[in-house]
């Protein structure tokens, strides 16, 4: 079963989140009902970016190590590269 780190975009809060997921359909709906009590003044949350991984503890791996870095611009950065990486 794929699992996939993710990013999500709040236009309202002008943050990320970050995050993983073995469904990320019904993570994103999730998020955009409230049910997570960190996200949800963040409503409408849009999906920016996503990565698969074989296993999920590799991306929940991953999504610790990005969230370390405590930066807008490593988001940002890392979103370019997965984005340029699915041009190829």
């Amino acid at each position: 079963m794929e699992c996939y780190l993710y990013i999500l975009y709040s236009p309202i809060l002008n943050k990320y989140y970050v995050g993983s997921t073995n469904n990320i359909n019904r993570r994103l709906y999730e998020h955009n009902i409230g049910h997570s009590i960190y996200t949800r003044k963040g409503i409408p949350w849009e999906l920016k970016g996503k990565k698969a991984f074989s296993i999920l503890e590799e991306a929940r791996t991953e999504e610790r190590r990005i969230k370390k870095c405590k930066s807008r611009k490593y988001i940002e950065a890392y979103l370019a590269k997965l984005v340029e990486s699915s041009d190829k």
